[in-house]
Formats: structure tokens, sequence, C-alpha cells
């Protein structure tokens, strides 16, 4: 909007198409008979633009504050008067056919805009339509740098249409909404706020069957709305999630996903507050077992910890393709991934899981303990595996063996102690091929560990010794140290070292008691004759 302010007085004082001076106000119109310069056109759309934008920092803005959204549509109204404006201006001859398709394809966007805004549906679809067939047949017109933005803008059209098309009764719509969302983990602009109140209204109504849920065995009664649509939208996200194309989208899915989550979580836990002495009242006449409420907590937290396992996992796998790709050098300050990165991850599921084994009411059960100790194991073993690559890097040899014989003892226990529990590690990596790999870094590293103290005994050869000294105290010496063409050379000693230097000499002098003296008799005698008598001749002028 401030933009679109600053274009519009430079267009005017420009092309000196000012609306009177500062004292009085001359409104001016743009007729055909001055388009002699297509910068007249850009003021009629930048007043459109402007208006636009006005408006959707209303709609923001009328999230809080509601009777801005009269505003929000007077805004709009004037975006599509300068909209009008500016197609009829374009039906001009001085204006080329690409122009006037533009124009109208600009109009019918702002003119479904602000139907959509009245909930006028029917007419909302029609404009929509209008301009996508505009923007799509203007992208089989031109080249397909040209092409790349009508499609987008065919993209950006499509959900506004199908919402349109649910709103007046078409039922298949809604699938595809969905799909549409999914696809881009989330949709952007004016649709976005009336897409996700209009699936959670959805599944509101669906909520409203769904009294109970089953989990390991023992039925919960669900009474919180908010639980229940959580829990209804949980197969279409994880399918989602499923079908996600990149890791980005799915990154994003996650993300939405834990945060439905969380909210679900927080609105149980509203209610176990008020139910704190109901459940330890529970507590003792049950001998140990939780109550409904806690137990459904508990089945929430257990989603929001295997789905931050998940996403974890998924992003650990996108960072083992990456590091087996070969290493680029870094631009723009993106560091290549390394395998400190995977040790993170991999901290951070063992901390979950952790969590697992201390939910409330699953404390006796035994085959919950067994699996969630069975995964412990694995991401164990990964987490070793990637420790031990740290150390491959830094070519400690022996650390990194221990790492990997660790690795496969973890490995070891797990396919010992599967058994019944091989469903519920399906979906974890697969131990037997971490396994094969680390016999393959074990012969790796072993060669590696020998050609590296080849490599010692090579550099302990007198030509390539460095002792330290700098290069001022070896010119008589031939030595091979790369460290002279880098930037930290060693010339000289800096600062120099203290050297010893003789100290000023300290004179006595012991002459003094041998030293004798001249006799002053004689002038002590003459300063004796002088006194009383010396006084009185002097007072009547007689000088000896």
């Amino acid at each position: 909007r401030g933009y679109c302010s600053r274009r519009l007085r430079r267009l005017r004082k420009t092309l000196n198409f000012k609306m009177g001076n500062r004292h009085k106000f001359t409104g001016k119109k743009v007729t055909e008979e001055i388009l002699s310069d297509n910068r007249y056109l850009l003021l009629i759309l930048m007043d459109a633009e402007r208006a636009w934008s006005y408006a959707m920092q209303l709609k923001q803005e009328a999230n809080t504050e509601p009777r801005k959204r009269f505003h929000l549509l007077s805004r709009l109204r004037k975006a599509v008067k300068h909209a009008e404006e500016l197609e009829r201006l374009c039906e001009s001859n001085r204006v080329d056919a690409k122009t006037k398709l533009e124009a109208q394809a600009y109009m019918a966007y702002l003119s479904g805009m602000l139907r959509f805004e009245h909930q006028e549906w029917k007419a909302a679809m029609e404009a929509f339509n209008k301009c996508k067939t505009i923007y799509e047949k203007l992208a089989n017109a031109f080249t397909e740098e040209q092409a790349v933005l009508y499609n987008q803008r065919v993209e950006e059209i499509s959900p506004n249409i199908r919402y349109c098309a649910y709103n007046i009764g078409d039922q298949s719509a809604m699938n595809e909404l969905m799909q549409m969302r999914l696809r881009s983990g989330g949709t952007e602009g004016l649709l976005a706020e009336k897409l996700e109140a209009l699936i959670t209204q959805t599944r509101a109504k669906q909520a409203a069957t769904m009294s109970e849920v089953e989990w390991r065995g023992r039925t919960v009664p669900v009474k919180i709305d908010k639980v229940r649509i959580f829990l209804l939208g949980l197969a279409d996200n994880e399918a989602a999630i499923a079908q996600a194309e990149n890791e980005e989208t799915k990154e994003r899915l996650f993300e939405s996903l834990l945060s439905e989550c969380r909210d679900a979580i927080q609105a149980v836990r509203e209610d176990l507050k008020p139910d704190q002495k109901q459940r330890e009242h529970s507590l003792e006449n049950d001998s140990g077992k939780v109550s409904n409420l806690q137990y459904l907590h508990s089945y929430l937290t257990y989603i929001k910890l295997s789905t931050a396992i998940r996403r974890n996992e998924s992003m650990a796998q996108a960072l083992q393709k990456a590091l087996l790709q070969p290493q680029r050098a870094e631009e723009d300050g993106k560091r290549s991934p390394r395998p400190q990165d995977l040790i993170r991850l991999y901290d951070i599921i063992l901390q979950n899981l952790a969590e697992l084994t201390q939910l409330p009411g699953l404390e006796e059960d035994k085959n919950f303990q067994k699996e969630v100790g069975l995964k412990t194991l694995v991401y164990k073993a990964y987490r070793c595996f990637f420790i031990a690559q740290s150390y491959v890097l830094v070519k400690k040899w022996s650390e990194a063996l221990v790492l990997y014989e660790r690795v496969l003892k973890y490995a070891r226990e797990v396919q010992s102690g599967a058994g019944a529990h091989t469903n519920s590690l399906k979906e974890l990596p697969d131990v037997q091929d971490l396994i094969t790999q680390v016999n393959a870094e074990k012969y790796s590293l072993q060669a590696a560990a020998i050609l590296d103290a080849n490599d010692t005994h090579e550099a302990e050869s007198p030509s390539q010794v460095k002792d330290g000294k700098p290069l001022s105290e070896r010119f008589e010496t031939f030595c091979l140290d790369p460290s002279l063409v880098s930037k930290q050379v060693s010339l000289v000693h800096f600062p120099p070292g203290f050297q010893p230097i003789p100290c000023k000499p300290l004179f006595f002098d012991l002459a003094l008691n041998h030293v004798a003296f001249p006799p002053l008799e004689d002038k002590v005698e003459q300063k004796a004759k002088s006194g009383l008598t010396g006084y009185i001749k002097g007072i009547f002028g007689f000088k000896s």
C-alpha cells in the first residue's frame, strides 16, 4: 500500500498530472484523448492496487476488530471501480490485444474477490472462471517464460473456484480442496482462513457422531469437541504426509499436525485440572488404574511423540541422502551436512522414546514397554553408527572401530528380541541393512588405518620433520614445511624472548676512610681573631 502511494506520487509528478495544489484539490480523470503515454494506465492500476492492498491489510486486522470488515468491503468496491475504469480505457485502439485481455482478467479477478467476500458464490465462481479462462489462453499464446506467470495465476485462482463450487452444493469439491491444501502444505492468501474454517466445520459435523476411541485394548469416551475434531482429521493428515511430494511439504504437514495435537492436549489438560480429586479417588479405587481422561491425555501425548519421532526420522533420511551425494563447495553461506547433524536428531528421537515409557497408564503394559525398548535399540544403533562416522572423518580409527562393534551389538539384540514384535518394527529402518553397511565400513576403516600408518612413517623422514623452529633459525636445514604457504606461517619468534644481559655496575667509595684531609688550623685561627675588637674597629672606620 505504501509502495503504491509513492509510485502514484512519482507518476503524477513525472506526467505533470497533479490534482490541484496544496491549497485546493482539483480532480482529474484519465481519458482516451490523453493516452499518449502508457504511464497514464499505470495511474489507474496503482489506484486499484492501493485499494486492494488496503483491503488485505484490513482483513488481517478484522480478526481482532470485526468492525473493520465494513471498511474492507468498501476498499474492495473501490478497487473494482478502478479496475472497471482500467478495462474501459484499454478498449481504446491505442492499446494492444494482450493488454486488453490482461485488463479483463484483472477486472474479473477483483470482481470475484468482492463477490467472494459478500458470499455471493455463484457470481464469484463465474468471475473466477472468466479470469482463469483468459489466463489459460494467454499462457498458450506466449513463450514458456511468460506462460509460467500465467499458470501461476491459474493455480492461485483454482482453490477459490472449488470453494465456491462447494458452497453452491458440489460435495466433490471438498475432496479437491483438501487435496490442494495437502499438496501445498497449507493455503495462503484470502482463501486460507475460509478453507480452514470449512474443514473444521466439516469435521465438527462428523465429530457429533464420534463418542469414544479405542487404544491398546481400552475404550475411552471422548467428550471434548476439539479432541474429536483432531482425531477425525488424524487419518487424513497422515495420508497427506505419506503422499507428500517433497521434504519441504512433508515438514510443513508435520508441523501442522503437531500444532493441532498440542491444542488438543491443552484442551484435555484444562479438563484435568478440576478433575484432580476425582482422578486421585479413581486411583485409590481401581488399584492404580488411571482415569479415562488421563488415559486420553496419554493417548494424545503418544500421538504427539510418535509424530515428532517420524518427523525427525524423515529429516534424518533426507540428511543421509545428502551425505551420500558428492560434497559441493559451500554456497550462499550454507554449510554442507555432516554426521554430527544426524547425531543430534537421533538424540532427540531417543529422548522422545524415553518419554513414551513414562506415560501414565502404560507402566504395566509389558508389550508396549518391549516395543519401545526395541525401537530404542534401533535408534541407538544408528546413533552409534553416525558417531563412528564422525570419528572416521578425524581419523580416530580405534574409537570408530569400537563404536562399529557397539552398533553390531545393538543390531543383534534387536534381531534376537524382535520375535512377536515384528509388525511394530516395520516402519523402522532395516537393521540388517545397517549390519551389512557396518561390516563394509569396518573393512574400509582397517584399510584406511593401515594407509594412515604408512603415511605417518613417511612423514617422519628427516626431510619432512618440523621441529617447531621458525624459518629464521633453520636456513641451513632443508625441510618441507606446508605451513609456509598458509596464513599461519612461522617466520620468527614474535614477540621475541628475553635474553640475559650484564647489569649496570654498582660503585662503593671504600677510600674515604683512608684519605688525609689538608690542615685548616690557620683558617680557624683567623676567624677566631675577629670578634668584638673587629666589630668596634668596623664601627669607627678602622680597617685592618
